[in-house]
């Protein structure tokens, strides 16, 4: 049994916040107590209310803490207990909690314990990064997030390892490498998830490294001993070959799942989405009417293969439109309503109870709700202004995107809504159970794009995608940030609110309260 914690680690818990986290490199570390409870499979499925386990707290994606002690009532009396100056870099990651500590992700590697109660800084672990490696990634600073199983923290690494250390001293357990970033660059910016003793990993991949760069992986969580690998571009003679339209393997890359994934126990299925490709408009690919798979995607895949199940294609993409993001795995009634959702399969029985894998997967801001056992389409709607799509079938969920908007030559410009930052980006939305109602941070902003040919002077965005962009707020919009809760049974708008400052990650609470940041440092309670 594990002794009781206090009220402030609970707060820390449900909040992920008990101000900025994390810790000077000179500051004393102690040792942890020796009665660490090692956690369990079953304990990643079904957490302890006041602890914080993988990175949406589950592993069904929800970002929501049962923890009722914080309402609307008693909200407003929040303080300051404590902050520690994170390390320097960019800033994206999120905190495990687990019987009143933090373990913390910081840029290149750095990864940290702290007591929630005290912010005292308990052990921190820095990974030797080669010098090299930015000459051969992108991103390769940012650490999202890290996985907890048994008695280690498991994350991956800049220089494309998994890892391990030990939750109570930080020093090294195992490591193994995935992939050589000299020859087959991957950046490994967010960390894995861990599921029937499996840890699995995406990333993104670099042109460098073509196809054999872009896969997913499982490893064995007690020894790091590769599981499988899972290319998410299809080799001559595989199914999905066919939708590259004669395009020679090696120059198929850049197909990208740089995100964190979710997973069904039951059905042993883990979901995870994939990016555009490089370059992004298609006609420098040898075509614009063919699919590339599975760039743009939602994979279903055997958690113990790495088969690919089903998968469902969001968008033929031009304009690198990513679909990484969360996905959310939810049962409920499905029964969207006509006037304020855009697609629906006509085939859905309005009430049956599905098991649904829905949220915003990606930068288009549109809401799509499958079948997570079939990948059948049941309904979709947008959310921000957008105008790459121009139809979704119900009856098959083919997604038509606007061929006004489809590059043909170099030079050609368009005004794409959303811009390649989003829409939705990284940013995690979150869902109540309370409500049955999803929350999105959003931003209205487009983007004139213009296909350019890939210059080795130009910045990374023109070298991947062969586009240079200028961003500008949404036509008719004043307001770059947006949070839309949105039923996930009817599809309809519950409320919205604006505001100037591009908004952050959102957590939704037992205390019915959504928390959330913005890009102004001001931290809120809806």
């Amino acid at each position: 049994m594990r002794a009781p914690r206090s009220s402030m680690s609970r707060s820390c818990a449900s909040l992920l916040a008990c101000a900025a986290l994390v810790v000077a490199a000179d500051a004393p570390g102690q040792a942890q107590d020796e009665s660490f409870v090692p956690v369990t499979d079953a304990m990643l499925q079904d957490p302890d209310p006041a602890d914080w386990l993988t990175w949406r707290r589950t592993l069904d994606g929800w970002g929501y803490s049962p923890l009722e002690e914080i309402t609307r009532e008693n909200v407003g009396d929040l303080r300051m207990v404590w902050s520690r100056a994170l390390q320097p870099g960019t800033q994206e990651g999120t905190p495990l909690a687990y019987d009143g500590v933090l373990y913390m992700p910081n840029p290149r590697d750095v990864i940290q314990a702290i007591d929630a109660v005290t912010g005292d800084l308990l052990w921190e672990h820095r990974r030797e990064i080669p010098d090299d490696v930015e000459d051969y990634l992108f991103g390769s600073a940012t650490n999202r997030n890290i996985a907890i199983h048994g008695n280690l923290i498991i994350d991956t690494s800049a220089d494309d390892h998994v890892f391990a250390l030990d939750a109570t001293t930080g020093e090294p357990v195992w490591e193994t490498l995935i992939l050589d970033y000299r020859t087959h660059p991957a950046s490994q910016t967010s960390g894995p998830i861990i599921a029937n003793g499996r840890v699995f990993s995406g990333r993104s991949c670099m042109p460098l490294g073509g196809p054999d760069a872009c896969v997913i992986t499982a490893h064995d969580a007690a020894t790091g001993a590769e599981l499988w690998r899972r290319r998410t571009i299809p080799a001559p003679g595989e199914p999905g070959d066919e939708t590259w339209g004669g395009v020679p393997f090696e120059r198929r890359a850049h197909v990208g799942a740089w995100m964190v994934p979710s997973y069904d126990p039951a059905l042993d299925l883990v979901y995870i989405g994939t990016s555009v490709t490089s370059p992004a408009p298609k006609f420098l690919l040898g075509g614009t009417d063919n699919t590339h798979l599975y760039h743009n995607s939602t994979l279903a895949l055997d958690g113990a293969t790495g088969e690919i199940r089903w998968h469902y294609q969001h968008l033929n993409d031009h304009w690198d439109l990513d679909h990484p993001f969360e996905r959310l795995l939810v049962d409920t009634a499905v029964a969207p309503d006509p006037t304020a959702v855009s697609w629906i399969n006509p085939g859905v029985r309005a009430g049956a109870v599905r098991r649904v894998v829905t949220g915003i997967p990606g930068k288009t801001g549109v809401v799509y709700t499958l079948d997570r056992e079939t990948g059948e389409f049941l309904w979709a709607t947008p959310t921000i202004t957008q105008n790459v799509i121009s139809d979704i079938d119900g009856a098959t969920g083919t997604v038509r995107e606007n061929a006004e908007l489809v590059f043909t030559s170099i030079g050609q410009e368009v005004l794409a809504c959303p811009t390649w930052l989003g829409g939705k980006d990284w940013e995690a939305g979150a869902y109540s159970p309370l409500t049955n109602t999803m929350y999105f941070p959003l931003r209205n902003a487009c983007a004139r794009m213009m296909a350019t040919p890939a210059r080795e002077d130009d910045g990374v965005g023109e070298r991947l995608y062969s586009l240079a962009v200028r961003n500008q707020l949404a036509p008719g919009i004043d307001q770059l940030g947006t949070i839309r809760a949105i039923s996930a049974e009817t599809g309809e708008t519950v409320w919205q609110h604006d505001q100037r400052a591009m908004t952050m990650s959102l957590v939704a609470t037992g205390g019915g309260l959504v928390f959330g940041g913005d890009a102004n440092g001001r931290f809120r309670a809806h």
